[in-house]
This record gives structure tokens, sequence and C-alpha cells, in this order.
């Protein structure tokens, strides 16, 4: 295989990455040396945005689904995904081996998460070094370890921030190929791009960008790129394909998305964490798309066509929703900092590089950097928080364990998961038996119970009910049960003590 030789673009010029050092040290050694901060900076600052406070946030209704289908037995999860969620599966199956060594505690559910994100923080660095300079590098991975729903992402037991990382590891190595093409280089490619559909299958979007290297590569001169990247591909897309072929049976399961322009309008805030740090990400960027040179074409494929794409197949397919999309924001980040270093670029006498260059080029990134993180750390703050929508389940639990006796029973009202919620949050704890649950969620291979058919012949034997429910605007807590087991329940017992909780109701239930 012979490489093909990128022409020069001055828009996106390097600056030399590998020089002597005064120690007398090789370039190569500079070389790695340089690449050792460029991920080590962002990545050690990502963590320090992530890490802290990291199982403060109480777990929501997809972070219990993942707890729940990740502490099931493997026959059990096989038989789940038969049927639901088998595009995250490959997630589920790391989480099961990773909670059988590190438990289930809110911090440790999400910690491969935390430190997925802090990975693509470097990952970025790396990226941006590779296209631009070092500068460059450092300035995107910083911009992106600080914007608030990296945070907000990487503090969650869902598969997102994996999906970012193999994003950007496949774009990492495309590029290694296409400079220095081997086997390994291009078998590494393909398995990046199998990791990136295992994660999320909305990051493969990220493809698109990469025909564009592989179309330049072509016009270039190199004569095997093409089908080197043909073959890459492929091998990524024949090891996924058996999910994603019994997955497309399995769309109903967010036909609940429904998309409207209003989503569009608050895409950057809903995608960046707040609108002054994703309307500044995005006005750069498009100025940054003018001077990315070679690579604007991947970097506008990367972060525009994925939310484009799933936004006018919303009806069809459901999948506009920014947290499927936040595999995108490096490829903002990295087009904000190609803008900025050129700006001063421009803005230096003579473009001499010497001592005085390298002073202003890190003071740029500092400054930049710090800049952006002090407007946006409320909102890294506000990531942190308990979602406001999402029910207090753990106080809820909390009361229960607080007032629960021998003999009493459990009864759940809602559309919020409220069952395995409550499972999860008394996990450890004597939690008071499920009286109405007639099978499991695993004899029936869902995430749901089928409740009791036969309500007052359920309720026998038990004079006092712990009653968990989600109705919303201040209805009593049984509107909206099945109206057999309703009248059951009203027929035999009695209201009792009643604690309301942000949009969950807990009352004792005493028999009459």
């Amino acid at each position: 295989m012979t490489a093909y030789t990128p022409p020069v673009d001055e828009t996106a010029a390097r600056e030399p990455e590998a020089t002597s050092t005064e120690s007398g040290g090789s370039a190569g050694s500079a070389g790695r040396g340089s690449a050792w901060l460029v991920f080590v900076l962002p990545a050690l600052v990502a963590a320090a945005c992530v890490l802290p406070g990291l199982g403060g946030r109480q777990l929501w209704r997809d972070e219990h689904a993942t707890w729940w289908a990740s502490t099931i037995s493997w026959h059990d999860l096989g038989r789940l995904i038969g049927s639901i969620d088998v595009v995250i599966a490959p997630f589920y199956a790391v989480m099961h081996l990773w909670i059988d060594v590190a438990g289930d505690s809110a911090a440790m559910l999400r910690l491969p998460e935390a430190l997925a994100m802090a990975v693509s923080a470097g990952l970025v660095g790396l990226l941006g070094r590779r296209m631009f300079a070092l500068r460059t590098g450092v300035l995107a991975g910083l911009l992106f370890a600080v914007v608030p729903m990296i945070t907000r992402y990487g503090q969650e037991a869902r598969p997102y921030a994996f999906a970012t990382m193999f994003a950007l590891l496949a774009t990492l190595w495309l590029i290694r190929a296409l400079d220095k093409p081997s086997l390994r280089n291009w078998t590494l490619y393909g398995l990046a791009v199998a990791a990136t559909g295992f994660s999320h299958l909305v990051a493969m979007a990220v493809l698109a960008g990469h025909v564009w290297l592989v179309f330049l590569a072509k016009k270039q001169g190199d004569r095997i790129a093409h089908w080197a990247f043909a073959g890459a591909a492929m091998l990524g897309l024949s090891i996924t394909f058996p999910m994603v072929a019994q997955g497309t049976g399995q769309s109903g399961q967010i036909a609940w998305n429904v998309t409207t322009t209003k989503d569009l309008t608050q895409f950057p805030d809903t995608l960046f964490g707040s609108w002054i740090t994703g309307g500044a990400i995005m006005a750069v960027g498009v100025v940054g798309l003018l001077v990315a040179g070679r690579y604007s074409v991947l970097l506008a494929a990367w972060a525009v066509l994925p939310p484009v794409l799933t936004f006018v197949t919303a009806n069809q397919l459901h999948l506009f929703l920014p947290r499927y999309l936040l595999f995108t924001i490096p490829a903002w980040t990295l087009l904000v900092a190609a803008a900025l270093t050129r700006l001063v670029g421009r803005l230096e006498p003579g473009a001499r590089r010497g001592t005085g260059l390298q002073v202003l080029s890190g003071l740029l990134v500092a400054v930049v950097a710090a800049g952006y993180a002090f407007v946006a750390w409320p909102a890294i703050g506000d990531a942190k928080k308990d979602l406001p929508m999402e029910p207090d389940f753990r106080g809820a639990a909390n009361v229960i364990a607080a007032g629960e006796k021998s003999g009493d029973g459990m009864i759940f009202n809602g559309g919020m998961s409220e069952r395995r919620a409550i499972a999860y949050e008394l996990r450890d704890r004597k939690a008071p038996k499920d009286v109405l649950m007639e099978y499991t969620p695993q004899q029936n291979g869902s995430y749901g119970a089928t409740e009791c058919r036969k309500p007052a012949s359920c309720l026998k034997g038990t004079d006092r009910l712990w009653l968990v429910s989600t109705v919303a605007d201040g209805r009593p807590p049984l509107t909206g049960m099945n109206e057999k087991t309703a009248a059951a329940i009203e027929k035999s017992f009695k209201a009792g003590r009643t604690v309301k909780l942000n949009h969950v109701v807990v009352q004792v239930l005493e028999r009459k």
C-alpha cells in the first residue's frame, strides 16, 4: 500500500509537532510528548467536571432500565433483548460484567460512562492536533470537556458517552489509516466502526463525513483507499448487521418521541446544555467551516447531517433526540478551535514562530477555554441536579423504608416505571411485597410486569398497603388505575398517611 500525501492546506496549516528538545531529546519523543499533552489535559478537565457528585443525582427512568437489564440473569437478558432494546444489548452486557465487579450504586453505574467521556475529551484533542495543530487540539478538547451536556451524559448510565468515544476513535483511526495504510490500521478502523454501531446506531452517521476523506485520498492519487475503506466499513457494518436487522422490528419502542418545530428551534439549548453555550459554539463553528480546509466537509457532515437527517425522518424513525446526537459535539468544538486559532494566526505579525508565538498561542487557549468554562459553569452545576420532571423515587423509598412493617404490601400507579424505580431504591433494604404482581418482567421477557387479574384475591391477607403513585395534577392517587383493581382497593382499604414529593405521592392504605 502506498500512502498519499495530502496537499499543503494554508487555511489549516499545522504547527511543527516534532521538534528537538533543549535536552537533546529526539523529534519523535517531542511529538509523542505533545500527543500526551493534548490527550491528558482535556481528559483531566473533563474528569474534573464529571466525577464530582457522580452519584448525587438520582437515577431516572432510562437509568433504572440499565440497572434492571444489567442485573437480571443472562438468560433473562437474552429474552428481554428478543423483544426490546436489542440495539443496546452490547452496552447491557458490558454493564452486567461491570456490576458484578463494582456493584450497582449510582456512582458505580455511572463510572464507566464518566471515564468514557474523559477519554472522549482526550480524543478530541488528539483529533484536533492531527487535523490542524497542537494548540487547536488542546483548545477543542478543553471546550468539549466543559460543555454542560458532556457532564450531564457523563453522569448517566446509558450508552451515549461510549457512542461519542467510539465515533471519535473511528474518525481518528481513519485518518491514521489514510496516512499510514496497513492491514492493521484498516482492520482497527473497521472494529471502531462496529463499536460505534454497538454503542448507538445513530452515531454511525459519522461515516458520511468519512466518505469525504476517502474521496479526497482517491482524488490525490491513492488508488486503493476507497477499496480499503469499503472493506473496513463492510467489516464494521457486517458485525453490527444482525443487531440492526432485529432492531428494525423493535422501532415501536421509541414511537412516543413526537418531534415538533419547537424541538428544532431549541436544539442548541438541549444539545449543549444552555442557550448561551450552544449558541456561541454553533455561531463560531459556522465560521470554522470556512477555515477548516480539507476537513471542512467532514466536520460539517459530522456536526450538521445527523440532526438534519433525524429531524426530517422524525415522524418515521423518531430519532431526533439530543442525547442520541451527543456524538456531534466534538465536531462543533473542533470547528470552533479551528476558527479561533486561525484568527490568532492572522493577528500574529509576520506569522513568526518563536517564543512569543508560543506564549500567545498558549494564552489564547487558556483564555478562551477559561472564559467558556466560566460561562458554562452554572449549567454544569445544573446538569448534576435531579431532573426537575422526574419523580423523587429516592425520597419515596426512604418514606417506605422508615415506616414499613412486617406483612405490609406495596402497589403502584402511573406511567413512570414506578415498580422498577422503587425496586432499585430499596434494593439493599427490606421492601414490602409487591402484592399485585402476578407475572414478573423476567417471566414476560419485557420491562413490565403483569398485574393480578383477580385483585381482590391478591389483596387478601394484607392489612396495610404502600401506594406509590405518579398521577399528576393533584388528582387522586388511584386515578387511571385498572377499574377492577381500583374498585377492589377502594372497597377494602381507606386512605391514611399521605406524603407528597416531587411528582410522586406515597400513601398508606389501611384495611377497613
